[in-house]
């Protein structure tokens, strides 16, 4: 998944590949790699915590919101987060049978298309084939290592298809739905 987040104003660019809880991973910050540790599943009803490079913060999670500036403590220092747009993926020829083409080391997307952004279990469905949406609008709700993630619609449009049912897992990069 890579993300820009702001954090009290600062913009960095995120790129984590694979989150294990109890497990070292690499987090790329701006394009510096840093080991990152969960001990245990993030929680907004209780502090977790995590390590980077071997040191060990104390987190509180409010509830994230996808579309506002959330607080975030960390060592019980309050910061303002604010998360911004996914980084985009390459627009490709307009063929609804193409919607995915895989090439080594990139995957491109068809204009519309939405993939899940990382991977979980779809909790609630907002939208069906037919529906009008406005960019921003939430499609669904995805839940990952406890954490509720509100998928927007990239664009404006006419819900074309929807590729998910409530309950049903799915992979990071699937596609959920398109939008035309």
């Amino acid at each position: 998944m890579k993300r820009e987040i702001s954090v009290e104003g600062k913009l960095y660019r995120v790129e984590v590949d694979e989150c294990k809880v109890g497990a070292p991973f690499s987090v790329k910050i701006n394009d510096k790699s840093v080991d990152v540790t969960l001990e245990k599943e993030p929680d907004y009803k209780e502090p977790f915590t995590i390590k980077v490079d071997g040191k060990a913060y104390s987190v509180e999670l409010s509830k994230i919101n996808r579309q506002a500036p959330f607080s975030v403590k960390v060592n019980n220092s309050s910061m303002k987060v604010e998360l911004k747009s996914s980084v985009k993926t390459v627009v490709v020829a307009p063929s609804p049978s193409s919607l995915l083409v895989r090439q080594p080391a990139r995957r491109m997307v068809e204009e519309g298309v939405v993939i899940a952004p990382m991977a979980g279990k779809i909790i609630s469905v907002r939208v069906k084939k037919g529906d009008s949406v406005k960019v921003g609008d939430v499609l669904c709700t995805l839940e990952a290592m406890k954490m509720e993630n509100e998928v927007t619609a990239p664009r404006s449009g006419v819900v074309e298809e929807v590729m998910i049912q409530e309950g049903k897992t799915v992979n990071a990069d699937e596609v959920l739905a398109v939008i035309k």
